[in-house]
């Protein structure tokens, strides 16, 4: 079938953009950075401002039992979903969720004061804690039915200890219905983003069409050796769950190399040794070892080799290694390669040449909304690759293209129009 070749190009307000980006910027402003986690009194307090700002966009508002801010377009469907966060990590910076959310209030502001585009839905989440406060993902989570409200959710700990079910009680949510995805509403969920890595600016790109999002891993390895006195145990005759474990770290770096796909990524992020006392060789340890990558496949070989060392690691009789999966697994997920094609074909439109086609390796909402809806990412620098820490930053310029860019691309996900072909993605 041959393709309109009339697509619609969104004007957005760079200023009235930037200036609520600036705003919700202020809420829980610490330096250049910014501290707003999940269901803290100031981010509570930013949330309501939110929600009144998309009520002023003309959408039906609401924040639901859990937090999530949720604007409703009064047009009938078929709806484009918006979303992302405006919690931030406990020192966390001021776009890293904050932009994907205003681009929505903007697209949505946008299309409404157009008159070809006045009559398409937009609606538009703030997802809860998708920083993971209490739990990743929550308010997205929750959206699509993939967790209740049960007792035991309610019975989540921040790092301060405080309850989610004390938290919301605190927000005044208790009792307030969840929001659910109505089935058969939306062609589909879009998110932007900064990357939060340094791919784009590396190559000179400004806009980063996302093609899937890693899955993750975490496992823990424990050693259990034998504590022993550090001046008169012999080396040969020792057991030593540290040496053991820094034995296991080194061959973790040395050989993954060699089952890794092309971005697949590991780190080793926690190491304890007990009872970590200068003069008393170390009886147990213990190591938190994550791996990311967008192919299940590499996945499974990525953990099959850790299991494998592991094994080596015993073989050796220095101390017994036990791994054991921790958390929940976090599986990849494609994006909708319809969708993703508007996000191109904008981007060629207003940054001919000065895109590319890449992964997400961080986690997002959009990962739990793609197992439900057709679903898309799009990426705008970070500079020097900086994100969860304070100096995390993206050009104005950067900023206000890429909403130039998803506005264009949302509005033809609604009307289903594609420029003449481009050609191969740079």
């Amino acid at each position: 079938m041959r393709r309109p070749s009339n697509p619609v190009n969104v004007t957005i307000d760079p200023d009235r953009l930037l200036g609520d980006l600036r705003r919700l910027r202020g809420f829980g402003a610490c330096g250049i950075g910014v501290v707003r986690q999940s269901l803290s009194p100031i981010d509570v307090e930013s949330r309501h401002w939110l929600r009144s700002r998309l009520e002023e966009a003309g959408l039906d508002t609401r924040i639901d039992g859990l937090g999530t801010v949720f604007g409703r377009s009064r047009n009938p469907g078929p709806a484009l979903l918006i979303g992302s966060h405006t919690d931030t990590q406990p020192r966390g910076g001021w776009l890293d969720g904050a932009m994907g959310v205003i681009y929505g209030l903007e697209v949505a502001r946008s299309l409404a004061e157009c008159d070809e585009t006045r009559h398409l839905a937009v609606d538009v989440a703030s997802w809860i804690d998708e920083e993971g406060a209490f739990s990743t993902c929550l308010g997205s989570l929750a959206f699509c039915g993939e967790l209740a409200l049960t007792n035991a959710v309610r019975g989540l700990t921040n790092g301060e200890g405080k309850s989610l079910g004390d938290a919301l009680r605190e927000a005044g949510l208790e009792g307030v219905p969840v929001e659910r995805c109505e089935r058969g509403r939306y062609v589909g969920y879009a998110e932007a983003h900064i990357e939060q890595g340094p791919w784009l600016e590396h190559q000179g790109k400004r806009i980063g069409a996302v093609t899937a999002i890693v899955g993750s891993r975490n496992f823990t390895v424990a050693f259990e050796g034998q504590q022993n006195h550090a001046g008169t145990t012999p080396m040969a005759l020792r057991r030593d769950a540290g040496h053991a474990l820094v034995e296991l770290a080194h061959r973790v770096y040395e050989t993954f190399p060699e089952q890794a796909g092309e971005r697949s990524v590991w780190t080793i992020g926690r190491i304890a040794l007990d009872p970590g006392v200068q003069s008393i060789v170390p009886g147990r340890a213990e190591m938190h070892l994550q791996f990311r990558d967008e192919d299940e496949a590499i996945l499974d070989r990525l953990e099959e080799h850790a299991r494998a060392l592991v094994a080596e690691s015993n073989a050796r009789g220095r101390a017994e290694a036990r791994m054991t999966e921790v958390g929940k697994r976090s599986i990849p997920a494609a994006m909708d390669g319809r969708l993703r094609e508007h996000i191109e074909r904008a981007a060629e439109h207003h940054a001919p040449g000065g895109w590319i086609s890449m992964p997400s390796a961080a986690i997002h909402d959009a990962q739990v909304l793609a197992r439900h809806l057709p679903a898309a990412m799009m990426f705008v620098p970070s500079i020097g690759g900086v994100s969860h820490a304070f100096e995390e930053d993206t050009s104005e310029e950067d900023i206000v293209l890429g909403c130039r860019v998803f506005a264009t691309a949302a509005a033809n996900m609604l009307l289903g129009r594609l420029p003449p072909d481009h050609g191969p993605a740079p």
